[in-house]
């Protein structure tokens, strides 16, 4: 120190200076670290956010012992005539799953299946009162006859439905609940609904319709299916 060396004023009122220096580099030193410390923090904090949105993306996604649990349950309750259909990534029996679809309808069905018959029929029974139903299909292989719709329509008189040609125009089966509404909805089929229960398949509801609101504008001024 200088007042060790130097015993004058000058030299005291600079050893004090420097004291005062030194304390103050010490503060930024330290105020330096914690700063580090924050952002390393502040890193972590959002490494461990981006992780538990991963995760929270792979459990949502996943198929856990639990969904597996219920599929091996179905088998073992001896589904032999009726196989298993898997609706929105669950399992049902297959009648059950077609049910649960055209139970939701409130206004209106749009069937389009190039392959019905009675079975067919038979699940759209269990829309609810009131409901209209339209099929758009070209019968393909005559899998409904005009005898069989009739004997059908004389045990349901009440039933409202309207049989449209698809023309070609469908490959692929779905069903819609409630066109021309804000309730629409469109389920994607891998099987037709006479089918059900013979194999397993999917039925998948589709979110984004936008598309298919044009679709189903163009299929509903097809001309009518005439059985034979």
């Amino acid at each position: 120190m200088l007042t060790s060396c130097l015993h004058t004023e000058r030299a005291i009122t600079s050893s004090i200076r420097i004291m005062e220096a030194f304390v103050e580099i010490t503060h930024i030193l330290r105020h330096n670290r914690l700063l580090a410390s924050s952002a390393e923090i502040a890193r972590l904090e959002d490494k461990t956010n981006l992780l538990d949105t991963r995760i929270e993306s792979i459990e949502k996604n996943m198929v856990t012992k639990d969904d597996i649990s219920d599929l091996i349950k179905l088998f073992d309750t001896g589904v032999e005539s009726e196989e298993i259909l898997i609706l929105d990534g669950q399992p049902f029996k297959a009648d059950l799953a077609y049910q649960k679809i055209i139970k939701q309808a409130k206004k209106n069905i749009l069937l389009v299946d190039d392959y019905v018959g009675i079975k067919t029929l038979q699940h759209l029974t269990k829309a609810k009162k009131g409901v209209e139903i339209t099929i758009v299909s070209d019968n393909k292989m005559k899998t409904l006859r005009l005898a069989e719709y009739e004997d059908f329509l004389s045990e349901y008189p009440d039933m409202n439905i309207t049989l449209l040609k698809s023309l070609k125009r469908v490959h692929d089966r779905y069903i819609i609940l409630d066109h021309g509404t804000k309730d629409m909805k469109v389920y994607h089929s891998g099987a037709s609904v006479k089918d059900a229960g013979n194999k397993i398949t999917t039925i998948t509801r589709i979110t984004d319709i936008s598309e298919y609101k044009t679709t189903v504008k163009s299929l509903m001024a097809n001309p009518t299916l005439t059985l034979k």
